[in-house]
C-alpha cells in the first residue's frame, strides 16, 4: 500500500496540504522566527503555504505569534531571506548533481544528449542568448515531438552561479541526465519556482516537467 503523507494546515490561509507544499517555522532561542526548510529543527512548529506571498502575509498579520502561542519576532525581510535560502539550495543541487555525473555542459554536448534521448532537463544560464535557447528547444522538438514540452527548462540560475556550482568557466547551457542524481535537483528547482509563484502547485508536483510558462530571461552571449 502507498505510504500516507501527513497533512499540515497553513496558519494564514487555513488550507490543508502535504508537508512538501509547506514551509515549517520555529522560534530560535531569542524568539525569532526561523524557516525550518529541512524540517529538522527542534521545538514547536507551525506551517505556512510555501509561497512568498503567503509568508509575507504571515509576517504582516503576526500569524506566527498566534500560531506558536508566543511572542514571535518575524523579520520584515523573512520572505526575501527564504528566497535566498532556496536559491542557494538550488545551486547546491547543481553541485551534487555534477558529482553524481548527472550534468553535461556545453552547447554541442547538450545537443548530443538531447539527440540520445537521455535528457531529464535542459539548463540555461539566466542570461543565455535567446537564439541559442531557440536552437536547443528546436532540438528537443525534433527528438521528442509533442513530448518536448514535458522536458523541464531550468533558467533560474545566473551564469556565474552555475560556473561556481559546476566548477566550470562560462557555463551557458547544460543538460541534466536522466537517472540517479537528477531527481534531487529537480525537486529543489520546483520548490523555488513554487515559492516564487512561477508555477502553481498543481503544475509543479514531483514528476511533472511542465515548462510552457518559462520565458527566456536575458541575453547572455555564447
Amino acid at each position: 500500500m502507498p505510504r500516507h503523507e501527513p497533512q499540515r494546515t497553513c496558519i494564514v490561509t487555513r488550507t490543508v496540504r502535504p508537508p512538501h507544499e509547506m514551509i515549517r517555522f520555529v522560534l530560535d532561542p531569542e524568539g525569532r522566527v526561523v524557516a525550518d526548510l529541512n524540517e529538522k529543527l527542534p521545538g514547536r512548529g507551525v506551517w505556512v503555504t510555501a509561497n512568498r506571498e503567503t509568508v509575507a502575509l504571515a509576517v504582516r498579520r503576526r500569524a506566527f505569534s498566534k500560531g506558536l502561542k508566543a511572542e514571535a519576532k518575524a523579520s520584515p525581510t523573512l520572505p526575501e531571506e527564504i528566497d535566498v535560502a532556496l536559491y542557494r539550495d538550488l545551486r547546491q543541487g547543481f553541485s551534487l548533481a555534477k558529482k553524481a555525473g548527472a550534468v553535461v555542459t556545453g552547447f554541442a554536448k547538450v545537443e548530443a544528449e538531447i539527440g540520445g534521448g537521455g535528457i531529464a532537463a535542459l539548463v540555461h544560464a539566466a542570461e543565455a542568448a535567446e537564439d541559442s535557447r531557440r536552437k536547443l528547444q528546436a532540438a528537443l522538438r525534433r527528438r521528442f515531438g509533442d513530448g518536448a514540452g514535458r522536458i523541464p527548462v531550468i533558467d533560474d540560475v545566473a551564469g556565474d552561479d552555475l560556473d561556481l556550482a559546476l566548477g566550470r568557466s562560462h557555463v551557458i547551457h547544460a543538460a541534466l541526465v536522466a537517472g540517479a542524481g537528477s531527481g534531487g535537483l529537480l525537486t529543489r528547482w520546483r520548490r523555488l519556482r513554487i515559492y516564487r509563484a512561477t508555477d502553481a502547485f498543481e503544475a509543479a508536483s514531483p514528476g511533472d516537467g511542465r515548462t510552457d510558462d518559462i520565458e527566456p530571461a536575458g541575453t547572455r552571449a555564447e
